[in-house]
């Protein structure tokens, strides 16, 4: 139970970009699921790099993506998730919290998610930064107050869509990094063999997103 909970830190935090992909080192590939890391700090932190393909239109994926309530159902060890603020369609600001067994803290995190499209490759990019300050800390969670990534989502033919997904994420506190980055590419695996399930449910798959053209 305890590695269990562990291999997803590395996850949770979907937010903000991190590219540099001469270092990437593929640790895993399996079932269409490409799982790379890559070291990104001097502590020896590993970022994650993770690239599939998802047979979906990119308003499903994006409609998932931005249901952030639904947290629970599909990323990996999530205790609770829930919408902060909406901005607007394409932007919104969100709370989570990983859930991890005692004696180690929980940690949260404040996501603010927006989505951009370009007009002509009709490519999608969600960012989202982690806001440490948009909530007072909770006592006995950890606060986690840095962390970059980004979803890539490229249209292919036959409504098949290509995910490019990249996370560098400090989990702060006590965790040795090592045991976070022992599981860097498990978590991964689970949660993405979720949301393969999650992207096939009615809400998603007859989402209509006016700031999406599925092309």
């Amino acid at each position: 139970m305890y590695k269990k909970y562990l291999l997803c830190l590395m996850l949770f935090f979907l937010y903000k970009a991190s590219y540099g992909q001469a270092d990437w080192t593929l640790k895993s590939a399996k079932s269409g699921l490409n799982i790379y890391t890559k070291t990104v700090s001097s502590s020896g932190l590993k970022g994650i790099r993770v690239k599939c393909t998802l047979p979906a239109k990119l308003s499903q994926i994006v409609a998932l993506i931005m249901d952030v309530n639904t947290g629970e159902e599909w990323v990996y060890g999530t205790k609770s998730s829930f919408l902060l603020k909406k901005v607007s369609p394409s932007e919104l600001y969100y709370y989570s919290e990983v859930d991890i067994p005692w004696p180690i803290s929980n940690r949260d995190f404040i996501a603010h998610l927006t989505v951009s499209q370009d007009p002509q490759t009709k490519v999608v990019t969600i960012n989202g930064p982690t806001e440490a300050n948009y909530l007072p800390v909770k006592p006995s969670i950890v606060r986690v107050s840095h962390s970059v990534g980004k979803w890539v989502l490229t249209p292919t033919k036959n409504n098949l869509v290509q995910i490019d997904y990249t996370l560098e994420v400090d989990p702060g506190g006590t965790i040795p990094v090592w045991l976070v980055n022992l599981f860097a590419t498990s978590g991964p695996a689970e949660t993405f063999k979720k949301m393969k399930e999650q992207v096939k449910k009615a809400q998603y798959v007859n989402a209509n997103l006016s700031f999406i053209d599925n092309g």
